[in-house]
């Protein structure tokens, strides 16, 4: 079971290509083998939450709160890391400002 914080690493199809490639997602909610994520990038000067080394990031990378995305729990290949209580937090409140 994928819990809201969680890092994990999965096998992600592009929107604008079919290949796929593994990359860092923020798990948002698991049910029933679905995973819903928001896209991690190491690109600095996307918009979102920024994640750092000393949480347990490989690099600083950003969570991508406009990119959300649904896959298989199958997909995933492990769980990197979880992020603290106050970052899960900075998230909700983040993600929740989208929907006003």
């Amino acid at each position: 079971m994928y819990r809201f914080g969680q890092v994990i690493l999965a096998s992600v199809q592009f929107t604008d290509t079919f290949e796929i490639k593994r990359r860092p997602a923020f798990v948002l909610f698991e049910e029933k083998g679905n995973v819903v994520v928001a896209g991690i990038t190491s690109n600095l000067k996307m918009a979102g939450v920024l994640l750092y080394k000393n949480e347990g990031a490989v690099k600083e990378s950003v969570v991508k709160l406009n990119y959300i995305f649904t896959i298989s729990e199958k997909m995933v290949e492990k769980v990197l890391f979880s992020v603290s209580k106050e970052k899960r937090n900075l998230i909700k409140s983040e993600l929740f400002k989208k929907f006003d």
